[in-house]
């Protein structure tokens, strides 16, 4: 595999996507008040069933994807901060919309949480729209779409 690759996790691969899952959520505990989300994921149910893809080698990005009939779900984004500037995450958002469009989806959505704001800068970016903003439990998220031409 290529650094540029991105392919389907295995379960060999479980301890590296919570590596990089802690390493690029941690420092968000105490600016929101709470532990984010995917740090608590199930990374061995989503990686057995087939949600999880990363690149690297070793694993240096990954995204968790959950599909639905009218859409596809970015549940999880993250690139280990010692791979920042290196063009992983937009890598990993090209191959979301080209993930969806194989599905033959044209709608990707995802949230972040409100404390995250350089998500705020980054997915208009790549085409998110702003759907609204919710508080769900402890988390306070902005929900975002895009809409595949």
């Amino acid at each position: 595999m290529t650094h540029d690759e991105i392919r389907p996790a295995e379960a060999a691969d479980v301890p590296a996507v919570k590596a990089v899952t802690d390493a690029a959520y941690r420092h968000y505990i105490d600016r929101i008040g709470v532990v984010p989300q995917p740090m608590e994921a199930d990374h061995t149910a989503n990686v057995a069933a087939g949600r999880v893809f990363v690149t690297g080698e070793p694993v240096v990005g990954l995204v968790v994807l959950k599909t639905y009939e009218d859409h596809l779900f970015l549940d999880s984004i993250a690139v280990h901060p010692d791979a920042h500037g290196q063009g992983v995450g937009g890598r990993l958002l090209r191959f979301v919309e080209a993930r969806a469009r194989a599905l033959g989806l044209d709608e990707i959505r995802l949230h972040t949480n409100a404390m995250m704001w350089e998500n705020q800068k980054i997915y208009p970016k790549y085409g998110y729209q702003v759907v609204e903003r919710r508080v769900d439990g402890p988390y306070d998220r902005i929900h975002y779409r895009r809409k595949l031409d």
